[in-house]
């Protein structure tokens, strides 16, 4: 080989390698929540970095308990050590756009959005996007096949409305003191008595009237009367989490969201839970509504309007939202935002899914409603029907009156 040759070949060499170290100083940031917790998180970054060798995703776990108070902070001034931004919820997103703290993604905005159920629709603000959905949570309910085998009810199924699903709690509802199966539980979260009201389409929780939410608000608290579900004072006082009782096999239906399934699988396998038995179907749907309409979440990816790293930071986001990303979210028993026959099959397929195809069934929705829609005020709603939920529900303040004080609260914040 000629000097000339070695030398060209060396310089060669170095220069790659040169480009090789350059790559790899492109380091996005991601903030999130429950690092430790999150099935999808380590999956999706090893997967992109070995698709983007010049890439490397770096994380900060702020906590899900104040994770929307945590991640302003850490937008506040300059907030360029952050890139990828996790948004948790919509009051947290309408802070973040109503503040700047987002970059618009109006030129990554997928073409086609059929697969994603109306929530790229649902996210946009003014013509702008702000955060790709990643994945979706809707509510199901979860049932224990045990209570209901022992007291001779037949299961839930697919296609039951509200007054079905009363009916059944109360015909499941066994024993006494500690030995007591509830036939249902209600969270103390106002959704849990809430989102039936929206499951039509007619209402939002943004609103000028809550009167809608009237009967809702009955329903619950003839259940806590009657002993059909604990009492929301003593779950409060507890501080009991939902899963608690569900693990203990002290409940026999549980409507919560599709987050819960992964880790209702993983509390089996580690032993646990008690509840082994167990299945999932859809939510349950008021008289004259489609069965399979449900209320949900969803959780969003946003690039920092400060990012350092802008353009890669949009590649990661659009990449994660994309259907690369979804397909790496369903494989860990979680429901992405784009959502196929593939992705249910996937979920389904996870080890320790119920084998039942009823269960299968209730991953399919007809119609989902985000529970509180993207309103730029959406976090200060929040606040008024939060604190009137516990009012009403700890019976310290009567319906008609709660509702006349959410009605006030939210003309004062108009």
């Amino acid at each position: 080989m000629s000097l000339i040759k070695s030398a060209v070949l060396a310089a060669a060499g170095v220069l790659l390698a040169h480009g090789q170290a350059m790559a790899e100083q492109v380091t996005l940031n991601w903030s999130l929540w429950d690092w430790d917790k999150v099935a999808y998180y380590k999956p999706l970054i090893s997967a992109y970095e070995a698709a983007h060798p010049d890439v490397k995703i770096e994380h900060t776990d702020l906590g899900s308990a104040d994770y929307n108070q945590m991640v302003m902070t850490q937008l506040t001034g300059s907030g360029g050590d952050i890139d990828i931004v996790s948004i948790k919820d919509v009051p947290g997103y309408a802070q973040m756009v109503n503040t700047g703290r987002l970059l618009n993604l109006a030129d990554i905005r997928p073409a086609d959005t059929s697969g994603y159920g109306g929530l790229i629709e649902s996210l946009t603000v003014d013509g702008g996007i702000y955060g790709l959905p990643m994945r979706t949570d809707f509510w199901i309910v979860y049932y224990n096949k045990d209570a209901f085998d022992a007291a001779g009810v037949p299961y839930p199924t697919n296609d039951m409305t509200w007054t079905q699903f009363d009916e059944t709690a109360r015909a499941v509802t066994k024993g006494f003191g500690p030995d007591k199966i509830f036939g249902a539980h209600l969270h103390t979260w106002r959704s849990t008595v809430q989102l039936p009201a929206i499951q039509s389409g007619e209402h939002t929780l943004v609103a000028k009237d809550y009167g809608f939410l009237k009967p809702w608000y009955e329903r619950a608290l003839a259940l806590q009367e009657d002993g059909i579900v604990r009492s929301y004072a003593s779950l409060k006082t507890s501080q009991t989490h939902y899963s608690g009782p569900w693990f203990a096999s002290e409940i026999a239906m549980l409507p919560m969201g599709t987050w819960f399934i992964g880790t209702q699988i993983a509390k089996v396998a580690s032993g646990e839970s008690t509840a082994k038995n167990w299945g999932i179907v859809k939510f349950p749907h008021p008289e004259g509504i489609a069965a399979g309409a449900t209320a949900g979440q969803v959780t969003s990816l946003g690039v920092n309007a400060n990012s350092k790293q802008i353009d890669a930071a949009k590649d990661f986001v659009a990449w994660v939202s994309g259907p690369e990303g979804a397909a790496i979210v369903a494989g860990t028993g979680t429901v992405p935002a784009l959502r196929d026959e593939k992705s249910v099959k996937l979920i389904a397929s996870t080890p320790g899914f119920p084998a039942d195809p009823a269960s299968a069934g209730a991953l399919t929705t007809t119609a989902t409603y985000l529970e509180m829609p993207v309103d730029l005020k959406a976090a200060e709603y929040e606040l008024v029907l939060n604190r009137v939920h516990d009012a009403i529900m700890t019976n310290n303040t009567p319906i008609d009156d709660g509702i006349a004080e959410m009605n006030a609260g939210v003309a004062d914040i108009n």
